[in-house]
């Protein structure tokens, strides 16, 4: 076999469970109204759980919710999910999460997460690029215990802040760096 049909086949073997988890989400789309109620509770559970969210949201212009992302890879991975918008007590559009990654990396995970956007120019950049890349655009800190105990209303200098719960699996780490935010129709 030729070094380029090596390269091929190992490129297709790899991308394998990216592939699996895209064609296996898209096919299992929730309807708004599971998404609605799984976001609602996944909202409620994170702000009784943890103070510095229930503040961010008290403060918040609007929150990204993913209440299911399902993360799998084998060097090369992937993670989808698909969440809602919600500015106040109303729904402002349903979104999906993709991700891409690569690395020494086996196994399988799922998680949630929650972005509270701080301020008008953080929502606006979602309706107006339909999404929202992280790493690109808003400033997005990913708030962990060391972060949290740190973080109160008088602090608060980004555009958004996220928090990733209810971690499940095998992989030993998480992150949303290099995730691509998408508005859907569910």
């Amino acid at each position: 076999m030729t070094k380029i049909k090596s390269i091929l086949l190992a490129t297709a073997l790899a991308l394998t469970p990216v592939l699996t988890i895209c064609t296996a989400a898209s096919a299992k789309a929730e309807s708004a109204v599971q998404l609605n109620q799984q976001s609602v509770q996944a909202l409620d559970l994170l702000c009784k759980t943890n103070p510095t969210a229930a503040d961010l949201y008290h403060n918040s212009r609007a929150v990204l919710i993913f209440p299911n992302i399902i993360k799998a890879g084998m060097v090369f991975g992937g993670a989808y999910g698909e969440g809602e918008l919600l500015r106040g007590s109303k729904i402002d559009g349903y979104y999906n999460s993709v991700t891409g990654s690569w690395g020494l990396q086996a196994g399988a995970q799922s998680y949630g997460y929650i972005v509270f956007l701080m301020n008008r120019s953080a929502v606006t950049y979602i309706h107006d690029t339909q999404g929202l890349e992280i790493g690109v655009g808003p400033t997005v800190v990913v708030v962990d215990q060391g972060v949290a105990k740190n973080l109160s209303t008088s602090t608060l200098k980004d555009d958004a802040y996220a928090f990733i719960f209810n971690q499940q699996g095998l992989m030993a780490g998480v992150s949303i760096e290099g995730t691509k935010i998408s508005r859907i129709n569910p």
